[in-house]
């Protein structure tokens, strides 16, 4: 009988730790970035799953393309459902998938470095120049608006102007100020 009880309590730990939303058995992608000296809101809350090879090559499977936009005006729009890079400590390079909004264009995000974790800066190269910007920006993963939505109302409300944001959980309005 002691042994019964034994087997089932153990059983119903071992269910419990298996169904339990809360235990990972491997990170998230959050957690590599983080891990890897990056911050987590590179890429957005809206990940589905990751391949990371020991070649450091990283292939990020979004929900869907879709749009982000971060507190200071810096918005990056993931192209496709398949974001890759190379990812080693401090950078992603060779980035295929990511674009991000600058003078009412939208340029492919070709590297993004952290030289140095303690200056608090990131730089993202897009190509014709590199952009240095806050860190503190990238923390938290942003939520990410289908691209479909953005192109709804972009049509309906009337091109750029309509998709500037008020605030994150108005959802977008308008892009750019």
């Amino acid at each position: 009988m002691k042994k019964l009880n034994s087997q089932m309590i153990t059983l119903i730990l071992f269910t419990t730790l298996l169904t339990s939303p809360s235990s990972q058995l491997y990170p998230t992608i959050h957690d590599v970035l983080v891990s890897n000296g990056l911050p987590a809101g590179l890429l957005p809350q809206e990940v589905d799953s990751y391949s990371l090879y020991d070649d450091g090559r990283l292939e990020v499977y979004l929900d869907a393309p879709c749009l982000a936009k971060f507190e200071t005006r810096v918005m990056f729009k993931y192209t496709d459902s398949v974001v890759r890079a190379n990812l080693s400590y401090g950078s992603l390079t060779g980035v295929e998938g990511l674009t991000q909004a600058d003078l009412f264009m939208w340029l492919p995000v070709k590297d993004i470095t952290v030289e140095n974790p303690n200056i608090g800066v990131i730089t993202i190269d897009i190509g014709y120049a590199l952009k240095q910007l806050s860190r503190s920006v990238f923390e938290e993963p942003p939520k990410c608006t289908p691209q479909g939505d953005v192109t709804k109302l972009m049509k309906r409300d009337g091109g750029f102007e309509a998709l500037k944001m008020k605030g994150q959980e108005e959802g977008w309005k308008r892009m750019f100020f």
